[in-house]
């Protein structure tokens, strides 16, 4: 099979991405996902993530785990992440953040040109179809519905109004003018419409639509992706298995991008011979270019949750009442898609500065519903609520390596979570605040009992609770790191340095982790490497029509260097 794109990955990025090119009839697209369609029910249904998150059995879910973590008292941290189209917005709590403006404007001073806040806001709002309508920072018309909470909890509310007890301001946008302050968090989920109260994942906003009616869209799941296949210096097309050990290549005219986040994406590339070479060299892989920072720069949210058992049913809870609850709501899902089954869980938040002084908030609070421990693998009898508290912009920094020279092994990840003392420092002010919140008045009627924490009175005694319970809350970030320094793996339009007709485009760019959750983002830079790939296409006019008027893409950052990071194709195929 030969296509004009070849995508790997059917996640936020690849969906998005695959979507895009496929608008235009002339090119032909190939996406391959390792998992199934993201259609069942389980993803429908927001509350579904509760039965998909624990990995116990994996559904549309890898279920990775870390390698034991100093820090977490030698632990070994779980890393769910998607496995089915849709990726991880399969399998999340659909909220949708952007990050601060400051986040993006630091990339830019980092030396990635052109993604400034000024210059990513734009492709946020093509991607966004907000109930509340346009905006100068939001947009109406997008595949991506980003919707209130369909039937949020009196509880959420009471949050908000403990966290205003505390002295945070009440926000009703987190991604508005400011980010910082309390309030209920929106969420990507259809509002109106047949389908109403269904989890928008990217993949049913991107990709579900369409994939059946474009004929130059080929899906193919169930897919394992094995390496790139490069001629020279060039990606030429994927090498796959299908149905069972049905080898094939799928070659790619154009480009090949990689879509498969921040834990397979480096693993691929790996696996393909790029990378470090004495990575490559322990496993038996041939070098086929050298790129030391492939696995390297990897961040994530550590993330503590404080819990408390409550007398309340209002609730998402475990038992007789629990159930009978649950099928109401299912009831009441089915038919009008409100209800506890549409609930993302995570209904309220806040972002907090741990100093007045600051920029920009530093903590991310997500407010809960129910009881949740060790990623929903822990249940616990009854009702109650839990409030997450992680670092937004840890300093210790992990990596993703190779277990093996298998594509079937799970990569070997270690984020060193909590390596670097001011990460715990912070973390650990995060909870005392978010434990004044959770013990203010306004909650009162809902408190009974604090899980775990009860007898935690000093900083020594919360720091033993931290270590021996943080872990992630989903955000890994920047194995293939956008830049133009020595570890950088990709230049300002997500060619791989070195390689032609190659791409990253997932959260694994990210230079550094931006302060939210990284889902909006990643759909952001799938629809810019969308317009980069076709030649560009403006995004204000179809396809077809705009491939002659468009402005060009922004110049690589480096450009004096660029002839030695990123080869120009026509040099490379003929060997010059």
């Amino acid at each position: 099979m030969e296509f004009d794109y070849v995508i790997v990955g059917g996640g936020s990025g690849g969906a998005t991405l695959a979507s895009r090119l496929s608008e235009d009839p002339a090119v032909t697209v190939c996406l391959v996902e390792a998992g199934g369609d993201g259609r069942g029910i389980l993803v429908r249904a927001p509350a579904g993530t509760v039965a998909m998150l624990p990995g116990r059995p994996p559904i549309n879910n890898y279920a990775y785990q870390t390698v034991p973590q100093p820090g977490l008292n030698g632990r070994r941290g779980y890393q769910p992440r998607g496995r089915c189209l849709g990726g991880s917005s399969a399998i999340n709590a659909m909220l949708y953040v952007r990050g601060h403006r400051d986040d993006y404007d630091d990339w830019e001073r980092a030396g990635c040109a052109g993604w400034s806040f000024a210059d990513v806001l734009p492709w946020f709002k093509r991607a966004e179809g907000n109930q509340r309508g346009a905006s100068s920072l939001h947009g109406a018309d997008g595949p991506l519905q980003v919707s209130e909470q369909q039937s949020p909890r009196a509880i959420s509310e009471a949050f908000v109004r403990a966290a205003m007890e505390c002295g945070i301001p009440r926000n009703d946008d987190f991604n508005g003018p400011e980010q910082e302050g309390a309030g209920l968090y929106q969420v990507t989920q259809f509002h109106g419409g047949p389908k109403n109260g269904e989890r928008c994942s990217a993949a049913a906003a991107y990709l579900h639509p369409v994939m059946d009616k474009r004929p130059n869209l080929t899906v193919l799941t169930g897919t394992q992706a094995l390496r790139v296949v490069l001629e020279g210096r060039r990606a030429v097309g994927v090498a796959v298995r299908r149905g069972g050990n049905n080898n094939e290549t799928i070659r790619a005219r154009r480009e090949v991008a990689l879509c498969g986040g921040a834990f397979n994406s480096p693993q691929l590339l790996m696996l393909s011979g790029i990378g470090d070479p004495a990575e490559l060299g322990r496993h038996g892989i041939a070098v086929q270019h050298a790129l030391p920072g492939v696995g390297q720069n990897l961040q994530d949210h550590t993330d503590f949750i404080l819990a408390y058992k409550s007398k309340d049913t209002d609730l998402f809870g475990i038992g007789l009442v629990g159930g009978v609850h649950l099928v109401q709501a299912m009831l009441e899902w089915r038919k009008r898609g409100t209800g506890l089954i549409a609930t993302p869980f995570a209904e309220g938040g806040a972002f907090i500065k741990s100093s007045p002084e600051l920029r920009r908030p530093d903590l991310q609070l997500h407010f809960v519903i129910a009881i949740t421990d060790d990623h929903a693998r822990k249940l616990h009898g009854g009702f109650g609520f839990s409030c997450h508290v992680c670092v937004l912009r840890p300093k210790g920094r992990g990596d993703v390596r190779l277990v093996d020279a298998s594509p079937d092994s799970a990569p070997r990840i270690d984020p060193r979570f909590l390596s670097d003392a001011e990460d715990m420092a912070l973390l650990l002010q995060g909870v005392k605040k978010t434990r004044e919140i959770l013990r203010a008045p306004a909650l009162e009627k809902y408190r009974h009992s604090e899980v775990y924490t009860a007898d935690a009175h000093t900083d020594e005694e919360l720091t033993q609770h931290i270590r021996s319970r943080a872990d992630t809350i989903y955000h890994p970030v920047g194995t293939c790191k956008m830049g133009v320094d020595a570890m950088a793996v990709v230049d300002a339009q997500l060619r791989v340095h070195g390689i032609a007709g190659l791409r990253v485009v997932d959260a694994s760019v990210m230079p550094t982790l931006i302060g939210g959750n990284t889902n909006a983002p990643t759909i952001m830079m799938a629809e810019r490497a969308a317009d980069w790939m076709h030649g560009p296409v403006s995004f204000w006019q179809p396809a077809t029509e705009a491939a002659e008027t468009s402005p060009a893409p922004p110049a690589h950052p480096a450009a004096a260097a660029g002839a030695a990071l990123h080869p120009d194709p026509a040099a490379v195929r003929s060997g010059t």
